[in-house]
């Protein structure tokens, strides 16, 4: 069976939760080395990554805190002394939902740093040893809230929005390089945080297909888009959302 990332190294943010494992079960299967970003559950990222060595995977942690800015450059320095990172899946995110009058500025703070600036953080730093290969892939987990809205996130919606435009810009600056640069803006999607909020007839109703998606599908676009065959796919913001408009 060929293996599209073979040889490739890949890092998931956010790894220890259901999306950032499916993607990370998927991306090992397509042979990638995998790189399993956790900051406040590192045992389970950790349980992860011998799930996948287990497999017969490659898969090893790195614990930071991606909204430290010394502490992400020096992760980053560490992964790159074994040779440049070519996927990164920005999967870290954190909700803190308030409507918007009463919204602390902690929480706005806490829900930018994770996603936002988390992103510049790492992907930054990697991006020219990826480039220097001429060939990358950056994938950024959005949302359907940065598209369509949602009551009580404003904050989130504002963070996975710059995240979309950033998406847009930065392909265009890395696309002679072999670099694309996509977002993948995922609806309600099973996970126990996403179980535990929506019933079931709620989720019928918001959804035209009338369920909630799955991570492995989700898992399935990213690693597509990671794979070779969507190396002329770039700029985009794909929504995987069961037809929410």
């Amino acid at each position: 069976m060929t293996q599209p990332l073979s040889g490739k190294r890949a890092l998931i943010t956010g790894a220890s939760g259901a999306l950032g494992a499916a993607m990370a079960r998927r991306l090992a299967r397509d042979g990638a080395s995998l790189l399993l970003h956790a900051n406040s559950r590192p045992d389970a990222v950790q349980a992860l990554a011998e799930e996948i060595g287990q497999a017969g995977g490659t898969a090893q942690t790195v614990l930071f805190d991606l909204t430290d800015a010394q502490a992400s450059q020096a992760a980053c320095d560490r992964m790159l002394a074994d040779g440049p990172v070519q996927v990164i899946v920005n999967n870290a995110g954190v909700h803190d939902d308030a409507v918007f009058p009463g919204m602390r500025a902690d929480q706005w703070h806490r829900v930018i740093d994770v996603s936002l600036h988390g992103f510049f953080h790492v992907t930054r730093p990697l991006l020219l040893p990826m480039l220097r290969t001429r060939w990358g892939r950056v994938i950024n987990i959005s949302s359907v809230a940065a598209i369509m809205g949602n009551r009580g996130q404003v904050n989130y919606a504002a963070a996975k929005g710059a995240l979309n435009s950033a998406t847009k810009a930065l392909s265009l600056e890395v696309a002679a390089r072999g670099v694309t640069v996509n977002a993948v803006a995922p609806g309600v999607i099973q996970s126990p945080m996403a179980d535990a909020v929506f019933d079931p007839k709620v989720v019928a109703e918001m959804v035209p297909v009338r369920r909630a998606g799955t991570p492995d599908e989700v898992a399935a676009l990213v690693g597509f888009l990671a794979g070779p065959e969507a190396g002329y796919i770039t700029g985009q913001v794909i929504s995987i959302n069961g037809g929410m408009a």
